[in-house]
This record gives C-alpha cells, structure tokens and sequence, in this order.
C-alpha cells in the first residue's frame, strides 16, 4: 500500500507541474531508502557525470545553436534555399524543411526551433498562397526533423547513456535523416503543385547574391563533418571549434549579437536549457543504476522473451512503446530513462545499439507530434494562436508519411549502419 501511495503522489505532483527532475529524483531516493541502501547513492551518480567526457560537448553546441538562432542567420539561409529551391512546385516548403532541420541539429529542441523559425517561415508560407492547414503542419513537423544529423545534442546524450560510439551515431543517422525530408519534401512537391503555388524564377544572380550573404553559415555543417570524419578532430573538440566558429561569425563578421548586451542573455537562455538537460541526467542516472542494481532489464527480457520470440514482432511493440514515450517525456528524459532498459533486451533480439539509436529517436520525433500530448502541439498552439485540435488536423498527414519512413529505417538496418561500415567509423 505505501509503495502505492508513493507512486499516486508522484503522479498527482507530475500532473500539477512538477519539474521532471525533482521526480526523478525524489522516485530514486525513495526507492534506494526503501531498498535499506544508501540514497547517497543517487548523489554519487551526480558526481559520476564529471568522469564522462562527451558531457562538454552538450553546453559548447547548445550555445553554438542558440547564437545560430538570435542571429540573422535564419534568415540569410531560408534567402538561400529560397533562391536555389523557389523554381521547384513546393520550393518554399522545402526550403521550410531543411532550415528547421539545420537549426534543430544545432539546438537540439525542437520546441526552440518551433518558436525562433515560425514567426518568420510560417507568414512567409501563407504569403506564398499555401493553404493555411498544409503551412502549420509543415511548420509544426519540421520542428523536430533535424534530431538526427549532427551535431544533434539528444544524439550525444544517447551515445553517453549507451556508451555507444558518438561518431558512429552521427553517421548512422544522415541517411535516414535526409530519407525522412525526401518523404515530406516529396508530398510538399505534390501539395505545390495542386494548389499551384507561385514559383520563385531560379537566377543565378539571385544565387550569388545569397550565397554571398550566408558564406560564412553554409560551411559549418562541412567542418563539423570533415573535421571529425577526417580524424582532426573528437566529437567533443569539434563541439569546441563550432562554437568560436559561431561566435566569430555572428560577433564579428556579420555583427548580429552585441558582445555586451545579446551574448550574456544568448548564454543564459542556452545555458538554462543545459542546466535542465544535466540535472534530469545526473537524477535519471540514480534511478536507472537502481533498476539495474534490481536486475529490472533482466527481468524484462525474461518477460518479453515468454511472449514474444520474433525480432519484427518484438521491434513493431517496441516502436509503439517508445511512440508513446516520446508523447509523455521530453526525449532527454526518455533517453535516460528508458534506453538503460531497452538497450539489453534489443541487443537479446540482435538489434545493433546504433540502429536501435537511430530507432529511438525517429520515434521520439513522432512521440513530439502524435496527440494528445505531444510537446510540439501545443509549443505550435501557442506560437501561432491556433486551437489545439486545429494543430492535430494539421498534423495527421505528417504523422503517417514519418511513420511510414519509421517502419523502413527499423526493418533496413542498412540504411543506418551502411555509413558507417564504410567509412569504417570506430
């Protein structure tokens, strides 16, 4: 009964708003008391996350992103896709998906992506005469497409929590990343054409122009890329050289930020959104060290295994396990918390820990957007002052074309682990 009343409480304290962190955190205590252990033991684990090296790498692209999104970078890259995709029908959706990809890359929240893009890339879609439910959806989804190219920050943290090679992940992930805009970008093409929406003329001036504007921005992917597939460089120390990168850049070069007055408020808001990450981490990580100290993974195989024994049955559950994860939990806190359990029991079905990386996150940018809890539905009902349900209307079409390239990236390993057998990532 007092294990019961626990847990009641700590839903009804989640239910009125509680910071998931304290959740965790209060749940691992509680439990590791319970247990007669220790609950210095949750602290320790606090103070375990300062032995893991990748961990730097978390504030240095965060920052990186958020001066991304502060500066007038938005803007000269949405020009540039704009003048090298316009002519096509359904251009500027298209150019709508790999601007939010490129920027949700670089924060890692699709939820800022969201709110610093959408008040410039959804009036601009609407002005162009797309119709009004296509444009919100679009907007909405391509919140958080991004997740799976690098520098992707819920990438890094899954490959600390996996201790799965980091390169490798961000390898592992471009293909799909970009089979995932085809698909939208495909039915962006379609939706262009039946609503006959204007074309932007493709002029090479035009090209120049803004290809100039955005000189110093187009390179930052490729010296992310080279640099750590090239071996100059760690994912870490990468993280290092695109932040003076960025900040040289928008500084200086292009003077977008003040150093006095924009840079200390771009570091508070980017440092708050790392403050949260680590906290939620360092809890999640004494909680999970309790269900492994319990043998729960263990006895979750053990179950799984009586009821299913195919690898396609136990992959489809698993896919609408974490689906609705991704509704619940913020994909930090799911990654922490869930792939501890799942990780042992995939690797029982033979499915590689960076395929089942790739897996993971594809269904929590799903999770983002499937009603009726999905964060990027009401971070998108706020933004644009829309009715939520109007948003999930919106949404639906979306939902089943990421679904279908799901159901390919899970059943084709290829697509995520090719990559990376060929440039021999370790």
């Amino acid at each position: 009964m007092s294990i019961w009343l626990i847990v009641a409480i700590i839903v009804l304290v989640a239910l009125c708003g509680a910071p998931l962190f304290t959740i965790f955190g209060a749940l691992a205590l509680y439990l590791f008391y319970a247990s007669g252990i220790d609950m210095s033991a949750v602290i320790i684990e606090l103070y375990r996350l300062t032995d893991m090296p990748p961990l730097v790498a978390i504030p240095l692209f965060t920052f990186a992103g958020y001066m991304l999104a502060e500066s007038k970078a938005p803007k000269r890259l949405v020009n540039l896709a704009q003048a090298v995709f316009g002519w096509i029908p359904g251009g500027l959706a298209i150019v709508v998906l790999v601007t939010c990809a490129f920027f949700t890359a670089f924060t890692g929240a699709s939820g800022v992506t969201i709110v610093a893009l959408g008040g410039l890339l959804f009036p601009m879609l609407i002005k162009e005469h797309y119709p009004e439910k296509f444009s919100l959806g679009l907007v909405t989804a391509s919140g958080s497409i991004g997740l799976l190219f690098p520098p992707s920050l819920p990438i890094i943290v899954y490959g600390m929590v996996a201790e799965v090679s980091i390169d490798k992940l961000f390898i592992a992930g471009v293909i799909p990343g970009i089979i995932l805009i085809a698909m939208l970008g495909a039915y962006s093409v379609r939706k262009g054409i039946q609503t006959k929406v204007p074309r932007i003329p493709f002029v090479w001036s035009n090209v120049a122009k803004t290809l100039k504007e955005a000189a110093w921005e187009i390179p930052l992917p490729f010296i992310i890329v080279i640099s750590i597939y090239g071996g100059f460089v760690t994912a870490t120390e990468a993280s290092a050289v695109t932040a003076f990168y960025v900040f040289v850049v928008e500084v200086f070069i292009y003077r977008d930020l003040k150093i006095f007055s924009d840079l200390p408020r771009v570091m508070k808001e980017s440092m708050l959104l790392v403050g949260a990450i680590l906290s939620i981490l360092g809890v999640a990580l004494g909680l999970t060290n309790y269900l492994i100290d319990q043998q729960v993974p263990q006895r979750l195989f053990e179950l799984v295994q009586t009821q299913i024994s195919s690898q396609v049955t136990f992959l489809l559950i698993l896919n609408g396990f974490l689906i609705i994860v991704g509704m619940m939990l913020d994909i930090f806190s799911a990654t922490f918390v869930v792939v501890p359990l799942i990780l042992p029991i995939a690797r029982a079905f033979n499915v590689d820990p960076v395929h089942l990386g790739i897996i993971f996150l594809t269904n929590l940018e799903i999770g983002y957007l499937t009603p009726p809890v999905g964060m990027n539905l009401f971070m998108s009902s706020l933004r644009f002052k829309k009715p939520m349900l109007h948003v999930v209307k919106s949404i639906l079409v979306f939902i089943v074309l990421e679904l279908i390239v799901l159901m390919v990236i899970t059943y084709w390993p290829g697509l995520s682990l090719w990559l990376v057998h060929l440039t021999g990532t370790q």
